[in-house]
């Protein structure tokens, strides 16, 4: 039997969230057709956060299996389920809470603070969670005398460093995706378009985020794109974004950084694991659900919370 095609499929999605009161979250890096049907599309905790804010009963989340325990986290009322349950994240996986709680007990009076791209294990063992958007600003917040840990990303962690002067103990896990870049493909997209400007994902190695004219998160990038008089620019971040770049301006080139030779692409494997048949899958079947302790939840929320209210205050 043929597969439906992404028309049909889009009809039966709609009408599947009306049955189960539903909504669908979609990471930037997210094929296009499920950005397309998502209701609310961006970063991972401004999604978990808009959720939260409906009276929907039922959460799919189209992006990685830590985004999915975020939106669990912040609703542990509603049902949360993510398209493929292989959709994980080499960050997280890269700290694991067996390794991390000896590390973290071999050096006491640290304050943890753990990027937001991590399991809920490791948030419910930190003491503020961040995000790439807000992370110099929790840092910048506590008093310099204050020893931190940073977890899990050492990219991004030494980006912080570089822009605060805080002398923090970093955790060693990088998101492949962002860490593969390299300087070289960013040197020969720049020849090809010299007025071409470098925004850069602060998960980059320093060498790239040196080279780049803007750094910031990936709504941050989407933002710069639209309101820079720059008309061409060069990407370090994942393929996904450039959808929405193009799709709000539509009289700009985007060139993103390749990962390799073979394609001019840097696709995350995890992203890009959930379809748009898994999607209908998931509404329709009612798989695959993260089930999730509550004194986990609990434990997890803590940190997030205190982040936020942190956040409110350094508006004020």
């Amino acid at each position: 039997m043929p597969e439906k095609n992404n028309t049909h499929l889009s009809r039966e999605i709609t009408q599947l969230k009306k049955e189960k009161n539903a909504v669908i979250l979609g990471h930037y890096y997210q094929i296009p057709e499920i950005q397309d049907i998502s209701d609310f599309l961006g970063d991972s905790l401004a999604l978990s956060q808009k959720a939260n804010e409906t009276d929907a009963d039922v959460i799919v989340f189209c992006g990685v299996h830590f985004m999915a325990e975020t939106a669990k986290i912040l609703s542990p009322e509603k049902r949360v389920f993510i398209p493929d349950p292989e959709a994980g994240c080499s960050l997280a996986d890269g700290c694991k809470a067996a390794d991390f709680k000896p590390f973290k007990e071999a050096h006491p009076n640290h304050t943890v603070i753990s990027y937001i791209n991590c399991s809920a294990e490791i948030k419910a063992m930190s003491d503020i969670i961040c995000t790439s958007s807000n992370a110099v600003q929790i840092v910048n917040s506590l008093p310099r005398e204050e020893k931190i840990i940073f977890a899990p990303d050492k990219n991004l962690g030494a980006y912080i460093s570089s822009v605060t002067g805080r002398d923090m103990l970093l955790w060693d896990a990088t998101c492949e995706v962002h860490d593969i870049l390299s300087v070289e493909r960013v040197l020969h997209l720049k020849e090809k378009h010299p007025d071409a400007k470098i925004i850069a994902h602060p998960e980059c190695k320093g060498q790239i985020l040196a080279m780049a004219d803007f750094i910031g998160s990936t709504t941050a990038l989407l933002n710069f794109s639209k309101n820079d008089n720059a008309k061409e620019f060069i990407v370090a971040t994942e393929t996904g974004i450039i959808h929405q770049m193009k799709l709000e301006n539509p009289n700009k080139d985007f060139y993103v950084v390749p990962s390799d030779e073979s394609c001019a692409c840097n696709d995350c494997p995890y992203m890009k694991l959930n379809t748009m048949e898994k999607v209908h899958r998931c509404l329709k079947d009612e798989y695959y659900e993260i089930i999730m302790e509550p004194e986990l939840i609990k434990k997890a929320a803590k940190p997030i919370r205190r982040m936020l209210d942190l956040s409110k205050s350094l508006v004020k």
